[in-house]
């Protein structure tokens, strides 16, 4: 579902070797050896995305502001430590040597300036990648030889997210709980979310989105549960006015943005509850037209709601239709989180409790 309008590049990649505690600045189109345990096996391939927001602040300079970040750099750190060996852990840097990497030898870097520069001046939205990598030139299924950070960002206008369509799919698992691998972001769980996206568009030419359920495939189809869509975490906006998250759990990534828009929607005063979905509720509230509002929420389009949710059987035909009530509450409520969420990173939004914003001079 991801599109972006108006995306640029920074003028620079970093890369943080692990091994030697070094940190480059690169040409923005660095590569990788093809021939490599990364690109082979899908060793130490995991990522991370990290909204902020560049401004100049009264005495002409630069700040960079990041909500909750030390989550995501907490997240980066459990999905690099998942790659490596138990003899290789103490490589994995602290969250405070992560925010040292990125802020001070990163977006300090001279090279770097003049694009933040230009994105405080237009006011553009960023969105910073750090992603892992074996830096050896090797074959053989063995944990990386040199395994380094890398990370470049990018400035872009506009996240298009709605209006979508999205089937659920039942028929793939996005991850393993068995494995501990849902609750990591790692590049392997992506294949399965693109063969999802691709097999709902098969049922409904016009999706762009698929809806998972857990891993329990031996239970009867109704008794599964909701976990997430492809990649993105999933809300729901009930009529009677109750948001429901789903729970984190291993098969589901815990989502930053998610915990933001959660505690804005209280502050609201929507009762928010945070209880598991089986797939027959679902179904039956959607059938009922009790449903108002389904919901993705992730990092670079914070929230998007869908215009259709299709939902299906074990033949693959749909049982149940779900189209939102544009002119309930809770419908209207969710864009107006969105943008105090996003009001919190431009200073133009009171900080609820709870969420921490960080603020660099750069």
């Amino acid at each position: 579902m991801a599109k972006f309008e108006g995306v640029k590049w920074a003028p620079g990649q970093m890369r943080y070797d692990l091994n030697e505690k070094k940190f480059e600045l690169l040409e923005p189109d660095a590569k990788v050896f093809a021939v490599s345990r990364s690109i082979f096996y899908a060793a130490i391939l995991c990522f991370e995305g990290i909204r902020f927001f560049c401004r100049r602040n009264g005495q002409g300079g630069l700040e960079v502001t990041f909500l909750n970040w030390h989550k995501n750099l907490e997240r980066f750190r459990r999905g690099l430590e998942f790659n490596l060996s138990r003899a290789q852990r103490g490589l994995v840097p602290s969250v405070e040597e992560f925010e040292n990497v990125f802020i001070n030898l990163y977006f300090k870097h001279p090279t770097i300036r003049p694009f933040l520069e230009g994105m405080a001046d237009d006011g553009a939205q960023g969105y910073l990648r750090p992603f892992t990598v074996d830096e050896e030139q090797s074959m053989g299924v063995t944990f990386p030889g040199r395994p380094a950070v890398r990370a470049i960002f990018s400035r872009y206008d506009n996240y298009l997210g709605e209006p979508f369509t999205g089937v659920v799919i039942p028929h793939l698992v996005r991850a393993s709980s068995v494995n501990k691998t849902g609750w990591l972001k790692l590049g392997v769980n992506y294949l399965i979310s693109l063969k999802a996206i691709e097999s709902a568009a098969e049922i409904v030419p016009a999706a762009a989105a698929a809806l998972f359920l857990d891993d329990l495939t031996h239970l009867p189809l109704r008794d599964r549960r909701v976990t997430e869509w492809d990649s993105s975490c999933c809300l729901f906006g009930l009529k009677d006015g109750t948001v429901v998250k789903i729970p984190e759990s291993e098969l589901i990534l815990p989502s930053v943005t998610i915990q933001g828009m959660v505690t804005i929607l209280r502050e609201m005063g929507f009762r928010v509850e945070e209880r598991h979905m089986t797939y027959g509720e679902l179904i039956d509230r959607v059938t009922a037209r009790e449903l108002a509002v389904a919901a993705s929420i992730g990092t670079a389009g914070i929230m998007n709601r869908a215009e259709k949710l299709v939902c299906i059987d074990e033949a693959r035909q749909p049982v149940a239709v779900h189209e939102p009530d544009t002119g309930h509450p809770v419908y209207a409520a969710l864009a107006e989180a969105k943008a105090y969420y996003w009001n919190i990173y431009k200073g133009q939004a009171r900080l609820p409790a709870g969420m921490k914003l960080y603020r660099y001079s750069i």
